[in-house]
């Protein structure tokens, strides 16, 4: 596990943007994009993103996110078609430049969650449907459910909030076909399936997790943007689910959960301005991060400590993507 002071250093060079003269750019809530031609080059930030607002920076997130996205993008190419083509940088991803599907595939194994497209938030407030599927009385938080769903939600703009949303609403509106839809929900339930399995077999429970799609420019339909990370991802120790459950506590987490939860002691749950994040709380953030990509991939992290963003920009025009 990395120290925290090599953490504390590092908060000084968090990687906050880039701006590379590599073709027209696209700035998402993590990620900066560039498209150039059929090729997309993807710089993960180190910036962190919840409840659909830029919060702050952590140290060493977005090479935590780029090369753990990398790790389960090779390991689940079987079963899902993707973009990815190199990592030429510790933060960086050459792809397959996709349109992006307006719609996020989330999946659920657990009732959980403080946010207000969260699915224990909604059934705490009453609701019993929830994205189509009808929820059984007398749940608990934390709950496993019989069986993982597919609670798809509308893909926000930077700012604004996401919204859930069914299958006959995403259909109506013409944002997919039945066809589709049905196809890539099957494919998110294929790639959960596998990652439970594979985090089971590290001591992790995969509690829920979101999938985007894209097509590229012959019309395939490929997965795209990240997969299984700490910001796409909810994860908890198995070895101690059973006893904090029965109690009633909360489960150890692996995710940014811990900064969401953070914030909502506070009384912050995405509206207004969001208080100030210390340093020590992104510090044990950032550990959290680092913790979750040791255990998922059984390697030790390495840090790339220094200005990201200027070794970035030396290497990007030797990247090859003509």
């Amino acid at each position: 596990m990395t120290e925290a002071e090599t953490l504390r250093r590092q908060l000084e060079h968090c990687l906050q943007k880039t701006d590379l003269q590599i073709g027209e750019k696209y700035e998402g809530k993590v990620r900066d994009n560039y498209v150039t031609g059929g090729k997309r080059v993807i710089v993960s930030t180190d910036r962190l993103s919840a409840f659909d607002v830029v919060l702050t920076t952590l140290p060493f997130k977005g090479q935590v996110l780029n090369q753990l996205s990398a790790f389960w993008l090779e390991k689940t190419k079987g079963i899902a078609a993707n973009h990815m083509i190199s990592v030429p940088d510790p933060n960086v991803m050459t792809a397959r430049n996709c349109t992006p599907i307006a719609v996020e595939f989330v999946v659920r194994g657990y009732i959980t969650g403080v946010t207000k497209t969260s699915l224990w938030y909604n059934y705490s407030q009453g609701a019993r449907d929830f994205c189509g599927h009808r929820l059984p009385e007398g749940l608990k938080k934390d709950q496993k459910l019989d069986h993982p769903i597919v609670t798809p939600t509308t893909k926000a703009e930077k700012g604004m909030h996401d919204e859930s949303i069914s299958r006959e609403e995403i259909i109506s509106r013409g944002i997919m076909d039945a066809e589709e839809f049905d196809a890539v929900a099957e494919t998110s339930l294929k790639l959960f399936e596998y990652g439970t399995r594979h985090c089971a077999s590290n001591r992790i429970i995969l509690v829920d997790t979101k999938y985007e799609f894209g097509k590229d420019e012959n019309g395939e339909i490929l997965l795209i943007d990240e997969i299984h990370t700490p910001d796409s991802s909810r994860f908890w120790h198995k070895d101690s689910y059973d006893s904090l459950f029965d109690k009633g506590e909360e489960q150890r987490r692996i995710d940014k959960e811990y900064v969401r939860k953070w914030l909502a002691d506070r009384g912050y749950t995405g509206e207004g301005r969001p208080p100030a994040i210390p340093d020590d709380v992104r510090v044990e953030a950032a550990t959290r991060y680092i913790e979750a990509f040791e255990k998922i991939t059984g390697q030790m992290f390495r840090p790339v400590e220094g200005d990201a963003g200027k070794r970035i920009a030396v290497a990007a025009p030797g990247w090859r993507l003509e």
